[in-house]
């Protein structure tokens, strides 16, 4: 059947205007004829190609870059390695501000040379207001997360204050997550009110330029109505086929392993302001919206950030995923500075008849035979025999497994699992691998140490079964439609209710952010009883979010589904469980 799930959701914003290229950019900078003029850039963004277009179609008589202000290299690796950390994988949440990276002196020489400039004078880079505080124009050049990562990969971009354009993705994208990401959101957090322009680079060569108070009205927008962020997919040594057909992706790429279709801190919006679409990272949605998004209790426990995630992991035609576990609450706040740890959930979205999970650990295994097997087939020695320790659990499409922090796991070959989960998402620490390597062909870190330090030896065979294999529990039914608990388990700060239905079935926020994805069915409806936002068509697979500002609303099933069972599955953060998860 063909795919119609659509890889690049737009949201239409209604009022405002875009203006696109740099020819069209630089005219309208000109009419306001500025002496100064910063150009805030987030890391990634690719500052030769603005300094470029800025001299050849601005001709400003100076142009400053925030980097000759900085420290040097070498002092800003020693002021970011306590939280980059020698770890292979891991680091430690920064209380860096980007104000750290700047060499005092440098700057006073700098902000010199501008005051004593005859003529208009450019300030681009991270910290441009650092130099000058009063512009006559500011404009912030944003650049999703995702696309930063393609940048690293390319070898085209670097982490903040550093020229390392060639070190491994995983450091750079290690140093980014723990610090680069940090400094620079709360920075954007602090500055972006006072900036006159948004600048979407994402494209080389052909940006677009908004308004600040254009941005600030389109998140308004959005927040009113359900919403998709921009999926991104990437291969894996046990990915799989599945995701190629659904999804309708490149077919010539080997595999498939990972859909990010929720993960607002690493995807996109894209915005369609008339002719024109404008891409921002979704997480300005959270930092500028939060409470209409996320709900006052939400972003009460959680602050500006969003505590949901939904994701694909398809092993179809593939292999196992590692094996692994999640830190508990207590070890990854003192470990790596998190307020709350990576619960999750493994929703059977496909599966072969072969499909299995491992789930649990068997009865009365003894804890230093299996870490003492772990260590030995680290070194090589000897494949670890998971069967012998690890219970292994058949299971069907539509199945939904619990995981809670600490759990010994893993999803095996020959199945697509929506995984829903807790939002910090790095934090998995890989048992064993089957002996394989990652696609740049060196062995896949193993965290063995941070492992057995995490491990619940008395999850076995029976606690499993009772507490977090397959808890499907009626709830209500009514009309063409039935309400379930599924999924994940009293531990857990998310709940999930999986609603059948062949007819219009009602839903509510409850005052917070809901998170669905349509699990059955071609399509379906989603709409608002007394019309405060449009209808809104979704299709299988596709992951949408309904902000707690929108109360209530209706799915149905649509188009290819009319007259046939549809299914969702919703999550939700269930507020009288936050205090307990997270760790302030």
């Amino acid at each position: 059947m063909k795919s119609n799930y659509n890889k690049l959701p737009v949201t239409p914003i209604k009022g405002h205007s875009c203006i696109a290229g740099w020819k069209n950019i630089i005219s309208q900078l000109k009419k306001q004829s500025p002496k100064i003029i910063a150009i805030e850039c987030y890391p990634g963004v690719f500052m030769e190609e603005i300094i470029a277009e800025v001299r050849e179609l601005l001709n400003p008589v100076l142009i400053i870059n925030t980097s000759d202000a900085m420290k040097s290299e070498a002092e800003i690796h020693a002021l970011v390695q306590p939280y980059v950390t020698d770890d292979p994988v891991f680091g430690y949440m920064t209380s860096l501000e980007l104000e750290d990276y700047f060499d005092e002196v440098k700057m006073e020489d700098l902000k010199k040379e501008i005051n004593s400039a005859n003529g208009c004078v450019v300030i681009t880079g991270p910290g441009a207001l650092l130099l000058n505080s009063q512009p006559q124009l500011i404009l912030y050049a944003d650049m999703p997360r995702w696309e930063i990562q393609m940048r690293y990969r390319n070898n085209t971009a670097c982490n903040l204050g550093k020229t390392n354009y060639t070190d491994s993705f995983s450091y750079q994208y290690k140093h980014a997550y723990f610090v680069d990401w940090r400094v620079c959101d709360r920075y954007k957090k602090r500055i972006l009110e006072s900036c006159h322009f948004i600048l979407d680079t994402t494209k080389p060569h052909y940006p677009k330029m908004i308004r600040v108070d254009a941005l600030y009205d389109a998140l308004k927008q959005i927040v009113n109505s359900p919403f998709r962020v921009v999926p991104f997919f990437d291969p894996g040594p046990w990915g799989g086929q599945w995701l190629k057909d659904v999804c309708d992706l490149d077919r010539n790429v080997p595999n498939y392993a990972w859909g990010f279709d929720c993960v607002p801190e690493e995807n996109s919006l894209l915005l369609e302001f008339g002719d024109e679409v404008v891409e921002i990272p979704s997480i300005n949605l959270v930092f500028f919206q939060p409470e209409a998004l996320l709900g006052k209790k939400v972003y009460e426990g959680f602050g500006d950030e969003f505590p949901i995630r939904f994701d694909f992991l398809d092993t179809m035609e593939g292999g196992n995923l590692s094996l692994q576990v999640h830190p508990l609450k207590e070890y990854i706040k003192e470990k790596f500075g998190m307020s709350y740890t990576q619960d999750e959930s493994y929703y059977m979205l496909d599966a072969g008849e072969d499909a299995f999970v491992y789930l649990g650990l068997k009865e009365n295994i003894s804890p230093d035979s299996m870490m003492n097997d772990l260590e030995e087939a680290q070194k090589g020695n000897a494949p670890f025999l998971a069967d012998q320790y690890v219970q292994k659990w058949p299971v069907r499409k539509h199945d939904h497994v619990s995981i809670p922090a600490g759990t010994v796991h893993c999803s095996g070959a020959n199945s697509v699992v929506l995984e829903i989960s807790a939002t910090p998402y790095i934090f998995t620490f890989k048992l064993w691998d089957w002996e394989r390597m990652g696609l740049d062909g060196k062995p896949r870190p193993i965290s063995l140490e941070h492992g057995k330090k995490n491990i619940q030896w008395k999850r076995d065979t029976s606690w499993t079964k009772e507490n977090i294999l397959n808890l499907v529990e009626p709830v209500a039914e009514g009309d063409g439609w039935r309400e379930e608990r599924t999924g994940l388990d009293a531990l857990s700060f998310i709940e999930t209710r999986r609603h059948w239905f062949s007819k219009k079935v009602l839903h509510h926020t409850g005052g917070v952010v809901n998170v669905l994805n349509l699990v059955e069915g071609r399509e379906a409806i989603v709409e608002s009883p007394d019309d405060s936002f449009e209808p809104y068509i979704i299709h299988y697979a596709e992951t949408f979010i309904v902000p707690a500002s929108v109360g209530a609303y209706t799915i149905r099933p649509y188009g290819e589904s009319e007259g046939k069972e549809c299914a969702t599955i919703r999550a939700s953060v269930r507020t009288d469980r936050m205090k307990e998860k997270i760790l302030k």
